[in-house]
């Protein structure tokens, strides 16, 4: 069936209302990072001819040019495919999601808006961390499990001992799970008939009142912002009134339609499928994922529930480089914040970079690829502070205040105690790294809880840790000890108290704010000395020897000096009286004295991305 006349029969089938919901299937694709699931998902489309022959290359839904270089999906992707099975049209709606731990929040809205999951295992690799974790959140869902073993092609694979795996996992028969390889094309057909005939039809009225799930946002320059939904209940047209119940504001349905590659306009949607809607949106704040759409004539009794808000991990201050750029960085996020709906920002100000925001994040790589993001999708050349997490601070007055900014603690003299987020952190590698990885973990003050083989060689560690912990190089640590076989995913589990001290950088007895972080007590003084150090290799030397300082309240613990850049005064005076010498240098030691009083010293941008990257 070519793509035009499979769009046609279902366009004409929709306007007489003939596909009914028992022919849509709704499903999203779940595996840990590089598991095969963008190339998989390529063969899905070839194979339903979703694509024409010129439309085909590599990972095709990773439409983003970061997510082709680094090889990783960032966003969810959403597209309609149709089918033909048994002499029956059925429309399979797919959502592509990422396999990073820090894109978690992608998935489970992912997984809020399908009835099925296609759960993809490297038969190289067998099941890691974030296959375990995904799994539980579709499982909790009540999605419908249909395993895949994907890679078969390669020599490397060990397929029974991947099938015992998922048995053990799933408690599914041998018979359930399909051999696959997204290279070569194998077992596609299989994969395409057990979504059909495994997952289960949407449920819901097409004739109740308009309830649709907002699952994702993107902005358009010329369109405005276009929400992607699923409809739940009820049925759109084109040209409706709509409300949007989360934020009260009313528009008018300009454009409807389905996600193929590109988008599709339609005359009407009903319950079950999922699509797109464009209202003249502009305004970033108007749109809220996880809100529900309704009809402003009749609508729906109460909102869609069950949907998570997102909780930044960690913080950081992003500043521009120029600025009287400021404005700008703010129209730049919230433009991003609508197609990446875990990024949350508030302004702030330092002394030292003036004003900018304080970005909460999911993690160090979302960190970096919202920095990409905005280099390269809006010109926007920004600092990154050193990133910190959440803290609860209590004074002795009783009083609680969340602080995510070293700058914003409390006089030393109030505070009573400060607790730190704890995470359960969850490691799955081969029996042979469990030493090193021991080390490392309690090295990063962390508690074992449990050890368990999970099949063969292969061990699950759960340690409670820190989170502040392992956000800086934890999870590059774990990759290059384990030759990348070690596979990490978390969770938050409670805060505890802990002995934390902020830890200031200092330059000529100034405090840089952007530089200072809270950290534990054991730590301070290494870090404090790493910092210096990498500090004066990085300053430029001035006509004054610049004092870079760590230290913790009035307690030096730490000191580096960059020399001055010095002329020869002397140079001319060659024999003589040693009273014309000195002389001379004690002028020159003056006019010193009096430029640092008055000199300013200049932190490089590639100081504070150093302090990132302190190994």
């Amino acid at each position: 069936m070519c793509v035009s006349s499979g769009y046609s029969i279902f366009v004409h089938l929709n306007k007489k209302e003939f596909i009914g919901m028992k022919h849509i299937r709704n499903f999203c694709i779940i595996a840990h990072i590089d598991h095969g699931k963008s190339t998989l998902a390529d063969r899905l489309l070839e194979h339903t001819n979703t694509l024409a022959q010129k439309d085909l290359q590599a990972q095709v839904l990773d439409n983003m040019d970061l997510e082709r270089e680094r090889g990783i999906t960032i966003k969810s992707h959403a597209i309609q495919m149709n089918y033909q099975h048994e002499g029956e049209n059925y429309v399979l709606n797919l959502i592509d999601t990422p396999g990073h731990v820090d894109f978690s929040y992608e998935v489970s809205r992912s997984i809020a808006a399908c009835e099925g999951a296609l759960l993809i295992i490297d038969a190289t690799q067998g099941i890691q961390a974030q296959t375990i974790s995904n799994l539980y959140m579709a499982i909790e869902h009540d999605l419908e499990i249909i395993p895949i073993m994907n890679k078969m092609d390669m020599d490397s694979a060990m397929p029974e001992e991947v099938e015992d795996q998922i048995i053990e996992l799933l408690g599914c028969k041998r018979t359930d799970i399909i051999r696959a390889s997204g290279k070569t094309g194998m077992g596609v057909e299989e994969i395409l008939q057990a979504i059909v005939t495994r997952i289960p039809a949407p449920v819901g009225d097409p004739e109740a009142p308009l309830q649709c799930l907002i699952f994702d946002s993107v902005f358009n320059p010329f369109r405005g912002i276009i929400a992607y939904f699923k409809i739940v209940n009820g049925t759109i047209q084109s040209n409706d009134l709509v409300k949007f119940v989360a934020t009260g504001k009313e528009y008018d349905a300009d454009e409807i339609g389905i996600l193929k590659l590109d988008m599709q306009p339609t005359k009407q949607l009903s319950a079950g499928n999922v699509g797109y809607i464009i209202s003249g949106i502009k305004n970033s704040k108007e749109v809220k994922v996880g809100d529900t759409i309704t009809h402003v004539k009749r609508p729906c009794t109460k909102a869609i529930e069950g949907f998570e808000e997102v909780k930044p991990m960690v913080f950081a201050g992003v500043y521009p480089i120029e600025t009287d750029e400021f404005e700008d960085l703010r129209a730049s996020l919230e433009k991003l914040q609508l197609n990446d709906a875990s990024l949350t920002f508030e302004p702030e100000s330092s002394v030292a970079l003036g004003f900018g925001f304080r970005c909460g994040f999911l993690g160090m790589l979302h960190m970096e690829i919202i920095q990409e993001r905005l280099d390269r999708e809006f010109n926007m050349n920004v600092i990154t502070t050193v990133p910190n997490v959440s803290y609860k601070v209590y004074t002795k007055k009783g009083d609680c205040t969340e602080v995510h900014n070293p700058s914003g603690l409390p006089e030393i003299t109030l505070i009573d105690r400060i607790e730190e987020p704890y995470i359960r952190a969850s490691v799955i590698t081969p029996s042979e790294y469990i030493g090193q990885i021991m080390t490392l973990c309690l090295g990063k003050r962390g508690e074992l809880v449990k050890q368990e083989y999970i099949s063969g060689n292969r061990m699950e560690i759960l340690f409670d840790m820190p989170l502040g912990e392992i956000v800086f190089d934890f999870y590059d640590k774990l990759k290059s000890i384990s030759k990348g076989y070690a596979s990490f995913d978390y969770h938050m589990s409670d805060f505890r108290p802990s002995k934390l001290i902020k830890l200031d950088i200092l330059l000529n007895g100034e405090s840089v704010d952007a530089l200072s972080s809270l950290i534990h007590f054991d730590n301070a003084v290494t870090l404090g000395r790493r910092m210096c150090e990498k500090l004066k290799d990085l300053i430029p030397r001035q006509q004054f020897d610049i004092a870079i300082q760590a230290a913790i309240g009035a307690k030096i613990i730490a000191r580096e000096t960059v020399k001055a850049v010095r002329k020869d005064v002397t140079a001319k005076c060659y024999g003589g009286d040693i009273s014309r010498k000195r002389k001379l240098l004690e002028k020159q030691k003056a006019g010193k004295k009096r430029m640092k009083q008055i000199g300013s010293v200049e932190v490089p941008q590639k100081a504070f991305l150093a302090v990132l990257k302190l190994d």
